[in-house]
């Protein structure tokens, strides 16, 4: 049987800036769900990769800036890097 990690939850205190960042640096934002109560999910997925950050308000208890031990791997060619990088 495959199994895929689908998703990972970053706690963060500020949404828009959280999703501004990622979108930045070129991110794609998948959804953008606000419901009651202050409620609000974004998914962001980067380029290439079948693994998406979800960031938001109410989707998870844990402190902002908590997460610990991510890693995102990019290309180790330095002209990828400068490609990929945002105008």
């Amino acid at each position: 049987m495959d199994m895929r990690l689908e998703v990972v939850v970053v706690p963060v205190s500020d949404v828009d800036r959280a999703t501004s960042f990622y979108q930045s640096i070129g991110w794609r934002r998948d959804a953008d769900f606000r419901g009651p109560e202050g409620f609000r999910m974004v998914q962001l997925t980067p380029p290439g990769s079948a693994c998406s950050v979800i960031v938001g308000s109410g989707v998870t208890e844990a402190a902002p800036g908590s997460s610990d031990g991510l890693q995102l791997e990019q290309s180790s060619d330095p002209d990828d890097v400068d490609a990929g990088a945002p105008a």
